[in-house]
């Protein structure tokens, strides 16, 4: 299985078995050098869904590419993400940098009626299981 797609309600320990469940398949696809990196941007997508998506509800898929993996959440809020930069002592408003940081790269894709963010973590050279 090259693919991983879910569809629920976040709550309080969803981001916990998420982050299991991408750690598995990275770990069965040979990559489990991704799997920092695409825990902590996954687990930013989801806190952002339980900030900013009435009724938290979303769809997650996680797919093996040629050379990485690609996580989409999806959610039914159009608003689009920002990115921005917070005041020094702010306590939020840094998910989407952590994002940009951490992997390779990301985006939002319209999905009517909401959104689909999105982002790819390349592989290492000689890693990775066809």
């Amino acid at each position: 299985m090259h693919r991983h797609a879910m569809d629920f309600t976040v709550g309080s320990h969803s981001a916990q078995h998420i982050r299991r469940i991408v750690r598995i398949h990275l770990r069965q696809w040979g990559m489990a050098e991704l799997t920092d990196a695409a825990e902590l941007a996954l687990t930013e997508l989801l806190a952002n869904v339980v900030r900013h998506v009435p009724g938290r509800h979303c769809t997650l898929l996680i797919l093996r590419q040629d050379g990485g993996v690609r996580v989409e959440v999806g959610d039914p809020d159009p608003r689009r993400p920002v990115v921005r930069a917070p005041e020094q002592w702010e306590e939020g408003g840094r998910g989407l940098l952590l994002v940009q940081a951490v992997t390779d790269r990301w985006g939002v894709l319209p999905n009517p009626p909401g959104k689909t963010v999105w982002f790819e973590c390349d592989a290492k050279a000689g890693t990775g299981r066809t």
